[in-house]
């Protein structure tokens, strides 16, 4: 396999302590592997992103990609990191993934007063984390806020700012990735269990803008022993869908 990008995340991009928010760090891995082949990350193929370790931060990533073989269905790629122990692999299948349906969106109004029942104000397992913790400084971080709307559903409002841009102020895929992670997890973390990103397939269609209003949906779609599968929606403040994924969340054993 030959290296074909190095990816370094800035620290401030943490899910649980000491390592990367898995929606973010799936976006920014997709993003990797679909400009080394010539591909947009807006606008583009579906990716999947399997999380196999802990993603650091502040450590060097190193992108390899494997050629797909003629009859081959998909691409294939592997993030090593420190010591290249394998962190994650990315996949670019030909078709969308089983239960790729955008999870209707509610209005504003429902999912402002949503957030308002938001779990994680008051018992969060990462309180630091980048797209949902609720310790973050103000400005700082996404702030999502998913609370339920039906057994089944969350709904939050994104509020787009500056600091959700590269350190350069532009606003890339993975900026969309981050926001499709929490929104699922939270409807598995509604009964109170534990439950980490395993994998996230994910489409963005489009960015939004800095100062845009958007809603994120999430919808638990099946429970399987220790898994939950998710489904997530972005959309911006016209109604536009923006993104949406498909998950799996762990619990640990």
């Amino acid at each position: 396999m030959a290296a074909v990008a190095s990816v370094l995340l800035d620290a401030r991009y943490c899910g649980p302590p000491g390592s990367a928010n898995g929606g973010y760090a799936a976006g920014r891995l997709a993003r990797a592997v679909l400009e080394a082949a010539g591909r947009p990350a807006v606008g583009g193929p579906w990716v999947e992103v399997t999380l196999r370790a802990p993603v650091p931060l502040a450590e060097p990533l190193t992108v390899r990609t494997e050629p797909p073989a003629p009859d081959a269905a998909s691409t294939l790629s592997a993030v090593a990191g420190p010591g290249d122990l394998l962190v994650a692999q990315v996949r670019v299948p030909e078709h969308a993934p089983d239960g790729a349906v955008p999870v209707p969106p509610v209005d504003l109004a429902a999912a402002e007063q949503a957030g308002t029942r938001y779990l994680g104000l008051h018992v969060h397992p990462f309180p630091t984390c980048w797209v949902c913790g609720p310790q973050r400084p103000p400005g700082d971080g996404y702030h999502l806020q998913p609370g339920l709307v039906d057994a089944e559903t969350t709904a939050c409002v994104w509020s787009v700012l500056s600091g959700h841009a590269d350190a350069d102020g532009t606003l890339r895929a993975e900026a969309v990735w981050a926001a499709l992670d929490c929104p699922g997890g939270w409807t598995a973390l509604a009964d109170g269990r534990v439950v980490l990103l395993g994998r996230l397939t994910a489409a963005v269609l489009d960015l939004p803008a800095v100062g845009e209003r958007c809603v994120v949906m999430g919808r638990r779609v099946a429970e399987q022993g220790r898994k939950t599968f998710t489904a997530t929606s972005a959309y911006g403040q016209d109604g536009r869908l923006l993104g949406h994924a498909t998950a799996v969340w762990v619990a640990p054993a």
